[in-house]
């Protein structure tokens, strides 16, 4: 089998655009978001909140698209034909990421909520490497590729929205998956008279299951001071840092040194420094992933500065409160609150997409923890993380035109199928692990969190099998077309 078989089986087929009009297209992409922000504003400059993610998202696109940031291929690639480039630029990103986050911690200013650490981080990220490497994708790439114009992608993006928003408000035969003990552990909590958490396996889940369990970062477990040298210690160095350079180490033992020993031009034993050139090499075949790292770092950083301070001006903690005081209340949870990271998310704010238009074919979505007691289903215009994940779009569509990328990609049916059933789990996967890619990983080992590194082995193993399976369905049909490859 070819080293490239496993990623050019199944490839779409599409239309390029012209190199000339693709400039004109970016700045057309660009004008319109200014226009939109000035229509915003004009309502009501309170909007200027929602505004901060829309172009927050815009500068995470060009650097996704810049990048190619995969998480998908950074699996696929490693396992399937033993190419570390985008691995190891994910994991420099994280290292770069850390001490940026570091710092913003150091402020005051910090909306990150380390999650809860169970078994069900390692299963969620399973089941979503499962699905990330089959669809072709991770969440975030998902987002940039469908700016580039991949409508494989954009497939992927809808099969998580729906599988998230049904998974979480699914009740009847699905409720078999409820152990006893979380039945009763749900029964006993002091709930809400409006939301009816027997009716739901994910609420029993919820409430039975995730809110028994704790989460913190290391600097908070050490009982560290709030100094800017405590969260270099204990968030970046001890959980982002040390870790990263360790699989980088190990990367290199199992997959770079043999490349560099060819690349030699002597077959001299190789010393401590040869070893350490070699390394180096690694990490600057990388620069590209790195460096979008490090940008995707400063602005999440930037973004959690400027979400913090708008939020200290209104006198809000939630954009569901300045919705309601806004006159928009439509979709609220009934604590007046809608899904408001004030970071780099991604997943939840699809899966209130999907719940959105279940609801307007007359689904009842909102009797559920999930979107009924904190997330709420706003319209997706009045939906700030949503509007990010927009945003990433528009980002990733302006660079691709201006650069010549954008393309027109039509999945075949075998690309479809495998679009749609990946993304569906993803959408599965970073329900049950509270996250995906991003929240779930990127973000958390970032502010010190190790629960990340627990959903960055389950992914890692989920994408593992599905190479494999994807391996042996390419052989089984070779095999039937009678090619040898």
């Amino acid at each position: 089998m070819s080293s490239s078989t496993i990623t050019r089986s199944a490839a779409p087929t599409g239309t390029a655009v012209s190199r000339r009009s693709g400039p004109l297209t970016a700045a057309l992409l660009l004008l319109g978001a200014l226009l939109a922000s000035a229509i915003y504003l004009g309502i009501d400059t309170r909007f200027s909140y929602l505004l901060v993610y829309a172009w927050f998202g815009i500068g995470y696109g060009l650097l996704l698209q810049y990048g190619r940031f995969c998480m998908a291929s950074a699996v696929r690639d490693l396992f399937a034909v033993g190419v570390p480039r985008m691995a190891v630029g994910v994991l420099v990103a994280v290292m770069l990421y850390s001490l940026i986050s570091a710092a913003i911690q150091s402020t005051g200013i910090n909306s990150f909520q380390p999650h809860p650490l169970g078994l069900h981080v390692l299963v969620g990220g399973l089941v979503f490497g499962l699905g990330m490497v089959l669809s072709g994708g991770c969440a975030s790439s998902s987002l940039y590729k469908s700016g580039e114009g991949n409508l494989a992608s954009a497939l992927v993006l809808f099969s998580i929205a729906f599988s998230q928003a049904w998974f979480v408000t699914a009740d009847g035969w699905i409720d078999v998956l409820v152990p006893a003990s979380w039945a009763t552990r749900a029964a006993a909590q002091d709930m809400p008279a409006q939301l009816s958490i027997t009716q739901g396996w994910f609420d029993q889940f919820t409430a039975g299951y995730l809110w028994q369990l704790a989460g913190t970062t290391v600097a908070d477990h050490l009982k560290l001071p709030a100094t800017l040298w405590s969260y270099l210690f204990g968030n970046a160095l001890l959980v982002a840092i040390v870790p990263s350079l360790m699989l980088l180490v190990l990367i290199y033992a199992k997959n770079y040194r043999k490349l560099y020993l060819r690349q030699r031009a002597t077959s001299a034993p190789m010393t401590m420094r040869d070893e350490l050139a070699g390394i180096w090499s690694m990490l600057t075949q990388s620069k590209n992933t790195a460096l979008a790292g490090l940008g995707l770092g400063i602005l999440a950083g930037l973004q959690m500065l400027v979400t913090g301070s708008l939020r200290e001006h209104y006198g809000i903690f939630n954009f569901g409160e300045l919705l309601s005081a806004m006159g928009y209340v439509d979709g609220l949870s009934i604590q007046d609150s809608v899904f408001d990271p004030g970071y780099w998310y991604i997943t939840t704010q699809e899966a209130q997409w999907g719940g959105w238009l279940m609801s307007l074919a007359g689904i009842d979505t909102m009797d559920n923890l999930f979107f009924g007691l904190d997330n709420g289903i706003p319209n997706p215009l009045l939906n700030a993380p949503g509007m990010m994940s927009v945003g990433i779009i528009v980002g990733a569509a302006v660079l691709a035109n201006i650069s010549g990328e954008f393309k027109w990609k039509w999945p075949n049916t075998e690309t479809a199928v495998l679009a749609i059933s990946g993304g569906v789990l993803m959408g599965l996967g970073s329900r049950i692990g509270m996250g995906c890619n991003i929240g779930a990983f990127f973000a958390t080992v970032t502010n010190g969190d190790l629960s990340g590194w627990v959903f960055l082995a389950g992914m890692t193993l989920g994408g593992y099998v599905s190479v494999k399976l994807l391996r042996m369905w390419i052989d089984w049909r070779l095999s039937r077309s009678g090619l040898d490859l």
